[in-house]
């Protein structure tokens, strides 16, 4: 009653290599998530990184510098 003429064989090397995959995946994955930060940055500095990146023009960034400082002198 044994199934092991050879049509088989494939699919349990396949459930191997599967099982291998997902415990490299659980020991290789980088141990620095970006959601799993908990600094808290300002939004000053959020704006400061963009700009250093090249995300936004200069024009936009004092135009958002503005409003950002204009924003924290009227909070208490």
């Amino acid at each position: 009653m044994h199934y092991y003429d050879g049509s088989f064989a494939g699919m349990h090397l396949i459930w191997w290599l599967i099982w291998l995959l997902f415990i490299a995946w659980i020991f290789f994955i980088p141990v620095d998530i970006p959601f799993q930060k908990t600094k808290n940055e300002s939004p000053l500095d959020i704006l400061k990184k963009r700009y250093a990146k090249g995300e936004i023009s200069q024009e936009e960034f004092e135009n958002a510098r503005t409003v950002l400082n204009s924003d924290i002198t009227l909070k208490p």
